[in-house]
């Protein structure tokens, strides 16, 4: 179907994407890619398209599609990453890719020309056709996709992911041969907490150190003293901070879709975070934002009615098959004591590695969901079968044959 023609007078584009983030951008990424017949125009409230991030996904996490996609925007890659944990050191050899903010903004202005990027752009109000800014200015589109970021989360329970991220350059080398993505031998504060490793550079490693808290309020000071003390720790000499980043994400463990999607406060198509594309658990939201992107672009009917059923049934399928994420994130924050959660995560990286990356990527199957649960768990029984019992009662989460395929693991 055809988009529907825009009004005449303004600005106009085939398809208006607000916000030039991750969510956004792939989206731009993507309609270049496959609908260069479309024009786009993309709006981002700074100067710069991105923010200021560092975003890692494992190369399992991708299709064909999604990995050439991709592909120009990985600023490094390794063949495998380590886990450590105060039982046991681990390295998997599943390869592991990390972006950053610059090289989105590069790659973005690579692919779409100068006049479909429109920055410092304040998005005051939109419709699915128009989009209006605090300048005054007024553009019209054959549909409007809204990928600004989580903007409320209303219904929704479970903690937060929060983290301080620093790329320290070093005196000498920091002789990491590959990503340290859980660091779990550290002192246990505020939740689970752990510190994460990508060595970018031989002398220049981001170090960026993370809760599974309860409260989302962050330190940026202490958590700046945790990380220079946990640099120490590794024998490296910081010379300086070269980039430094922080967050707050959730990690979901209920909720109701239709009043997530309500939270927008207007009709036009979601994207990103700000439709519920990300995994319920981890909080990664690469893997879900390519993948939305990508079957976007391949969509065949591309009108506004068509994009907004779309993008909405899209967000509905991965709120529904996200149900034993959610109530893994349950179990977390509801049955495992903030000291002890970390015996969750070393329980599952013992698991098979193949597991592991459907984990990741979203993709468990329902052998991989009993063996997650299978055996003694590592928090109270009570406490977990307390959680289960609640999630069942939840119809919009957890029907009753789900809730039979994975509470007989518990023993």
């Amino acid at each position: 179907m055809p988009l529907t023609p825009v009004a005449m007078g303004a600005t106009q584009a085939d398809i208006a994407i607000l916000g030039g983030g991750l969510a956004g951008g792939l989206v731009a990424l993507a309609l270049a890619r496959w609908r260069p017949d479309l024009s786009v125009m993309v709006f981002e409230r700074d100067a710069a398209l991105g923010g200021n991030h560092v975003w890692s996904f494992f190369a399992t996490d991708l299709s064909a599609d999604g990995e050439e996609l991709v592909a120009p925007l990985v600023d490094a890659a390794w063949a495998g990453y380590d886990v450590r944990f105060p039982d046991y050191v681990r390295t998997l050899v599943t390869p592991y890719r990390a972006t950053t903010s610059h090289r989105l903004d590069r790659v973005l202005r690579q692919a779409l020309p100068a006049q479909a990027l429109v920055t410092g752009a304040h998005v005051v109000a939109c419709t699915p056709t128009g989009v209006t800014l605090a300048d005054g200015r007024e553009f019209a589109a054959g549909a409007v996709i809204d990928a600004r970021g989580i903007h409320d989360l209303p219904s929704i329970t479970g903690g937060w992911q929060k983290f301080l991220g620093q790329r320290l350059k070093l005196a000498r080398p920091h002789r990491l041969a590959r990503p340290i993505v859980m660091d779990a031998t550290v002192a246990q504060h505020d939740g689970y907490r752990f510190v994460y490793c990508l060595p970018f550079a031989s002398d220049e490693v981001f170090v960026e150190d993370t809760y599974y808290a309860d409260d989302p309020a962050l330190d940026r000071d202490l958590l700046a003293q945790r990380i220079a003390a946990y640099a120490r720790a590794m024998g490296w000499e910081v010379l300086g901070v070269v980039a430094e980043e922080q967050g707050v994400l959730p990690v979901v463990a209920g909720g109701d879709f239709d009043r997530l999607r309500g939270a927008a406060g207007h009709r036009a198509a979601l994207a990103g975070t700000r439709a519920g594309l990300f995994h319920p658990l981890t909080s990664y939201s690469l893997p879900d934002g390519l993948r939305f992107a990508v079957a976007l672009a391949r969509w065949p009917g591309l009108g506004t009615d068509d994009i907004s059923t779309f993008c909405e049934q899209y967000g509905r399928s991965h709120w529904n098959k996200g149900w034993y994420y959610r109530m893994l994130s349950a179990m977390l924050f509801a049955a495992a004591q903030p000291a002890d959660r970390y015996r969750v995560l070393q329980r599952f990286y013992r698991l098979d590695r193949r597991l592991i990356e459907r984990f990741y990527a979203g993709q468990s199957s329902l052998a991989d969901k009993a063996r997650i649960l299978a055996g003694r768990p590592p928090v109270p029984i009570g406490a977990a079968l307390g959680v289960l019992t609640g999630l069942g009662a939840r119809a919009n989460q957890l029907d009753q044959g789900q809730l039979d395929q994975v509470s007989g693991g518990i023993s």
